[in-house]
């Protein structure tokens, strides 16, 4: 019987894409292990390894951590915000349960602090397509239409103002206003 892509064995396929990485923090080279590593599963398990990503994506979706993308990446376009938590995926479990419980807990991140000294913007778009790729690599055809579904939450009403609101969010998210002032 096979094994099947679930969350802890997607967690360890983005953990050894990070150790085949040079630079762990970067998430295009990540993801481009990731789907090196991914292909060389079976088909059905790199599909089912889209509902994880989704999942993970899902999970993420808290109106926390898009204000405090919108603050490291200078403005957060629903597809930023896509591609921001492509990048949390890629720095790995440990990192990703702890931003999405403590979302201000970023600025404690060498990356997010260099980021911020540098004004670079933190992205993750690569990482989203792992599965189309991994799977494209490993049977030389397109995955199936429709094989995940993504169910996100509601925001939370309390977040429901303008990020930009430099006073609001130096109140809910200090240390990474403090990161990243006016």
């Amino acid at each position: 019987m096979g094994l099947t892509m679930d969350n802890d064995r997607f967690w360890h396929l983005i953990e050894q894409a990070r150790r085949l990485a040079a630079d762990p923090t970067d998430a295009e080279e990540v993801a481009g292990h990731a789907t090196t590593l991914l292909a060389d599963h079976p088909p059905a398990e790199i599909i089912q390894a889209e509902q994880v990503l989704w999942d993970l994506m899902a999970a993420s979706y808290l109106a926390p951590l898009w204000a405090a993308a919108y603050q490291i990446n200078g403005g957060c376009s629903d597809d930023g915000f896509d591609y921001f938590r492509g990048w949390l995926i890629a720095q790995g479990r440990a990192t990703f349960e702890q931003v999405i419980n403590d979302p201000n807990s970023l600025a404690d991140l060498p990356v997010v602090q260099l980021a911020a000294a540098e004004g670079w913007d933190l992205d993750g778009e690569a990482v989203l397509p792992i599965v189309w790729h991994a799977y494209r690599a490993a049977t030389a055809s397109e995955p199936p239409a429709h094989g995940f579904t993504i169910r996100y939450p509601e925001l939370d009403p309390e977040w429901a103002f303008g990020f930009g609101d430099r006073k609001r969010i130096a109140r809910h998210l200090p240390r990474i206003a403090a990161l990243y002032p006016a």
